[in-house]
């Protein structure tokens, strides 16, 4: 998708990668081969020009009861590497996570700290967090207690949201506060309700099935949306 457009866009798609995720978690693998065609369908709809595309995903689950409960894979530059992309994807198997509540915060401040693209002149940047779970988010450091707990977050909402708001750099990193957005497909529950307060945050609160009856193309609108923000 590499050109001569207006933006730089990169894509961190934060998946709750527990056993109650299963179905969204197989549309994302059944889509995962046209998303670069439909990305730049919608960016074109909304007339924007995408420059590039890169795409990452973070599959999270539960520090206490997960061996793996963060899972990061590099970016992923679309259409080009859209084969190591879907082979990624088709790699998540939806297990574990205990108790209901998982480890999403920790996952956003993850995604933060990724290399994004570096800024160039006359371009145009979006760094968005796209996160999808059916679960309430455990408060951030509630399993600081775990031995496989990651150092280099932060350990409070308060701090988290600096991150976000760029009132702190300490994490380091090509994070730009103007050019991040992030999208929460999650559950119309007060761990997440908390983050309305935040610069950039589109929330799309679920029902039903939750995320499993969400298609691609309502996450792409949704995802491009919050750009004009």
């Amino acid at each position: 998708m590499a050109g001569q457009g207006n933006y730089d866009v990169d894509i961190v798609m934060c998946i709750d990668g527990t056993g109650s995720m299963g179905p969204i978690i197989e549309e994302v693998k059944s889509n995962a081969m046209s998303m670069h065609e439909k990305f730049e369908e919608a960016m074109c709809l909304a007339g924007k020009d995408p420059a590039g595309a890169r795409i990452k995903v973070i599959v999270f689950g539960d520090y206490k009861s997960d061996p793996e409960p963060m899972q990061e894979s590099p970016f992923f530059a679309l259409p080009d590497q859209n084969d190591e992309f879907r082979a990624f994807v088709q790699g998540i198997r939806a297990t574990g996570g205990g108790d209901i509540p998982e480890n999403a915060f920790e996952a956003i401040a993850t995604a933060m700290k990724s290399d994004w693209t570096p800024a160039k002149p006359g371009i145009k940047r979006r760094q968005a967090i796209v996160v999808f779970s059916d679960a309430p988010a455990l408060p951030l450091g509630e399993r600081a207690d775990c031995g496989n707990y990651p150092t280099d977050i932060p350990k409070t909402m308060p701090e988290l949201s600096a991150w976000w708001e760029g009132t702190t750099q300490s994490f380091g990193g090509s994070y730009d506060p103007k050019a991040g957005r992030l999208v929460a497909f999650v559950p119309n529950d007060e761990t997440w309700t908390q983050l309305e307060s935040w610069n950039r945050f589109t929330p799309a609160y679920t029902a039903g099935k939750g995320c499993s009856e969400l298609d691609m193309q309502t996450i792409l609108d949704t995802i491009v949306g919050s750009f004009d923000m």
